[in-house]
């Protein structure tokens, strides 16, 4: 009995084939990434790329999926990898174990993806990402803030250029203007309102000038509607 028994049986035999013929690539594997990743694979993709440079710290159990005391310190992307192999152990599985520079974000993006899923919580890095793509002509899925927001049916897919009431979407519009780009992004993000008092200020690594505070759920959320979107395109090419 094949293990993608049951998603055969609801996209038939062609929309299977047309899933696990895609290459995909997921780029940062936190609260957003980790699900989106595992959604793709668990779906029959054959062929990921998998991209990021952290390790698992405490704060992280209360929102990513491979998040355990057990795994705190240890790589993100290889703790992924693990899983998705063993979801899927002929998966051909490329993992990267780093910070994006824009150098490597214009590397790494590359045509042969039918898909990338840009899950990087820091805006610098999400811009390069962003960029590298439209320059290179990949459909990219990215992942807008989940933090300061607590109602899930609020999350809506549409071009950045129509989000509305998300700080980060807000900002990256702004930025991607400065290049010329205005529209062609696919964002995933929420139209509820971000609570103000939720918000802490770092010192700045790794991008991170500040973050909101994170219910369990969210990112999970955004995680599942990128791999939705993604999994549909996929079944409905011609």
């Amino acid at each position: 009995m094949s293990w993608l028994e049951r998603t055969e049986l609801l996209v038939q035999e062609e929309g299977l084939q047309k899933i696990k013929d895609a290459n995909i690539l997921v780029v940062g594997l936190g609260g957003v990434g980790s699900f989106a990743a595992e959604f793709i694979a668990r779906a029959g993709v054959q062929k990921m790329t998998i991209v990021d440079g952290d390790v698992f710290d405490p704060t992280n159990i209360n929102r990513q999926l491979p998040a355990l005391h057990s795994t705190v310190g240890k790589s993100k992307a290889q703790t992924v990898a693990a899983r998705l192999r063993d979801i899927n152990p002929t998966i051909e599985l490329e993992v990267i174990e780093e910070f994006l520079s824009p150098e490597r974000a214009y590397e790494i993006m590359d045509p042969k993806f039918n898909y990338a899923l840009d899950c990087i919580d820091s805006i610098t890095p999400k811009l390069n990402l962003m960029i590298a793509a439209r320059r290179k002509k990949v459909k990219l899925v990215s992942s807008m803030g989940a933090g300061g927001k607590l109602d899930a049916s609020k999350i809506k897919i549409k071009d950045i250029s129509k989000t509305k009431h998300c700080t980060m979407a807000r900002v990256l519009r702004k930025r991607l203007k400065e290049h010329n780009i205005d529209k062609g992004i696919r964002a995933v993000y929420s139209e509820e309102m971000q609570r103000a008092n939720s918000l802490k200020l770092t010192d700045g690594t790794n991008f991170k000038k500040s973050f909101y505070g994170t219910i369990s759920y969210m990112p999970a959320a955004f995680g599942l509607q990128a791999a939705s979107y993604v999994v549909n395109k996929l079944i409905s090419k011609k």
